[in-house]
C-alpha cells in the first residue's frame, strides 16, 4: 500500500513539475531583458616583455597552492570541510579581497594576463575531477533503499528547480542579457538551485563518522541520484543554450545516443578492461594510458556535441566498476594531484571572476539574500517532505534536508559553466557564488545542532 502511494506521488510530482515549468516558461516568454552593459571583468593584457608567462604562472601556482593549504587546514581545525577552506582561499585571492586590499601586490602575483592560462589549467583539472567523481559514484547506493533515495533525491531537485525557475521570472528582466532566451535562463537557474555536492557531503559524513549509519547511507544514495540527475539536466541546459535555433533536437538526440553508447557499450568495455587486469600488482602504464585516452575522447565528444566536456568525463568515470582495482589505482594515482594542484587553481580562477564589488546597491544584497533563502528552503523543504513521506522521522528528515543543501564545489562548477555560456552576468554570478558558500558552510553547524541530543544513535 505504501509503495503504491509513493509511486503514485512520485509520478504525479513529475507530471506536475513539467506542467508548472511550462506555465513559468509561458509567462517568461513575455518578459524582456535588455542587453547587459559590458561590466569590468578579467582584463587580458600581455605580461611585461622582460618577464615570461611561465614565470608568472609558476609564481601564481605557488601562491594559490600555499593559500589553499593554509585555509584548508584552518577550516579543518574549525570542523568545516577542508575543501571549503580552499574555496574561500580562491575567492580571497580575487579582486573582491586581495585585489582590493593590496592591488599592486595582486597585480604582481596574479596579473590578469595569466587568467587565460589559469583557465586552461582549471578546465583540465575540473575534467579530471569530474572523472574522479564518477569513479567515486558507488552505483550500489542507487539500489539501497531505492524507493526512499529516488523519491528524496528527486524531490530535492524538483522543488528547488521549480522555485529557481519561478525566481527567474524576477531575475530575468533585471540581470539577464537580452541575447539569452528565457527558457535557457530559467532552466539554468533551476539547475543552479538544485545541485548537491556529492564529494563535500561524503566528506562531511566521513568526518562525523556517519557514512555507515542508516541516515548516512540514505544521504549518500540520495546525493548519488541527485548528482546523476543534476548533471543530465545541466547537459540539457547547455545543449539548449549552445544550440542554434532548430538544432536543439539534434543536440539532445546526439547526447542521448552518446549516453546510450557509454552506458551500454563502454560499460561492457570497462568491465572487460577490469577483468583483463589479472596481475595482483598495480595498474600498468598501458592500461592507465587507455583510460586517459578514453577519458579525453569522452570529454571531447560531449564538448563537440554541445553538452560540455565535464559531462563526458563524469559519465565515463561512472561506468568504471566502483570497487575494482582499476578504479582504486586511478584514484590513488590522480586524486592527490587533482586535489592539491588543479582544484585550487579552479577556485582561484573562480575568485578572479567573482566581483563582489559589483553588488553596490542594497537591492543587490537583498536579491542575494532572496537567492540564498529560496535555494535553502527548496532543498530543505523538498528533501524533508519526501523523507517524511517515505518513513523517516522528523529529526532524520531534517538532517537529510540540511545535508542535501550542501552545494560547494559542484555548484561552483555549474556557475562557471553558466558564466562561460553568458547565461549568468558577472553580478548574478557573484550572488550565486555567495549562495554556494553560505549554504555549504551552514551545513556542519546546523547538522551538529540537530544531531547533538542523539549523536550516539546517528553514528551507530
Amino acid at each position: 500500500m505504501r509503495n503504491s502511494r509513493v509511486i503514485l506521488f512520485y509520478a504525479a510530482s513529475l507530471v506536475a513539475a513539467v506542467g508548472v515549468f511550462l506555465l513559468i516558461r509561458s509567462a517568461g516568454l513575455r518578459l524582456f531583458a535588455p542587453r547587459a552593459p559590458q561590466l569590468p571583468g578579467i582584463v587580458e593584457t600581455p605580461p611585461p616583455a622582460e618577464t615570461s608567462v611561465l614565470l608568472h604562472v609558476l609564481v601564481a601556482l605557488v601562491v594559490i597552492v600555499v593559500a589553499a593549504r593554509i585555509l584548508g587546514a584552518i577550516f579543518h581545525w574549525l570542523h568545516q570541510p577542508q575543501v571549503m577552506g580552499e574555496v574561500i582561499a580562491g575567492l580571497l585571492l580575487g579582486p573582491s579581497f586581495f585585489g582590493w586590499l593590496a592591488p599592486q601586490v595582486s597585480l604582481q602575483l596574479l596579473p590578469p594576463a595569466i587568467a587565460p592560462f589559469l583557465a586552461v589549467i582549471a578546465q583540465v583539472g575540473i575534467i579530471l575531477f569530474m572523472f574522479l567523481v564518477g569513479l567515486e559514484l558507488d552505483t550500489s547506493l542507487l539500489r539501497q533503499r531505492t524507493r526512499s533515495s529516488i523519491a528524496i533525491s528527486h524531490a530535492s531537485i524538483v522543488v528547488p528547480f521549480l522555485l529557481g525557475a519561478g525566481l527567474a521570472l524576477w531575475l530575468y528582466p533585471r540581470f539577464a542579457d537580452g541575447g539569452i532566451s528565457f527558457t535557457a535562463f530559467a532552466l539554468f537557474i533551476g539547475v543552479a538551485m538544485s545541485v548537491t555536492a556529492f564529494p563535500v557531503l561524503a566528506r562531511i559524513l566521513t568526518d562525523r563518522k556517519m557514512q555507515t549509519s542508516r541516515m548516512g547511507v540514505l544521504a549518500l544514495a540520495c546525493a548519488a541520484v541527485d548528482d546523476v540527475t543534476a548533471w543530465c539536466l545541466l547537459a540539457l541546459v547547455v545543449g539548449v543554450a549552445r544550440a542554434q535555433p532548430g538544432h536543439v533536437l539534434l543536440t539532445v538526440g546526439a547526447a542521448i545516443a552518446f549516453i546510450f553508447f557509454v552506458l551500454v557499450i563502454a560499460r561492457r568495455g570497462a568491465v572487460w578492461l577490469v577483468r583483463r587486469k589479472t596481475s595482483p600488482g598495480k595498474t600498468t602504464q598501458q592500461m592507465f594510458a587507455t583510460v586517459c585516452v578514453s577519458l579525453l575522447v569522452s570529454a571531447l565528444v560531449t564538448e563537440r556535441i554541445g553538452i560540455h566536456a565535464l559531462f563526458g568525463a563524469f559519465l565515463l568515470g561512472a561506468v568504471v566498476p566502483y570497487d575494482s582495482q582499476l578504479a582504486r589505482d586511478i584514484r590513488e594515482k590522480c586524486e592527490d594531484l587533482v586535489v592539491v594542484l588543479f582544484l585550487p587553481v579552479f577556485f582561484a580562477f573562480t575568485g578572479m571572476r567573482t566581483q563582489v564589488s559589483l553588488l553596490k546597491e542594497p537591492s543587490d544584497w537583498l536579491v542575494c539574500v532572496v537567492i540564498i533563502l529560496i535555494a535553502s528552503s527548496g532543498k530543505f523543504g523538498g528533501s524533508f517532505f519526501a523523507a517524511r513521506i517515505t518513513g523517516s522521522d522528523s529529526r532524520e528528515a531534517a538532517s537529510l534536508g540540511i545535508l542535501m543543501n550542501t552545494r560547494g564545489l559542484m555548484e561552483l562548477i555549474v556557475l562557471n559553466v553558466g558564466l562561460d555560456l553568458g547565461v549568468l552576468s558577472p553580478r548574478l554570478f557573484a550572488m550565486f557564488v555567495l549562495m554556494a558558500v553560505v549554504t555549504t558552510l551552514a551545513t556542519t553547524p546546523i547538522l551538529q545542532a540537530l544531531s547533538a541530543p542523539r549523536g550516539a544513535e546517528l553514528s551507530t
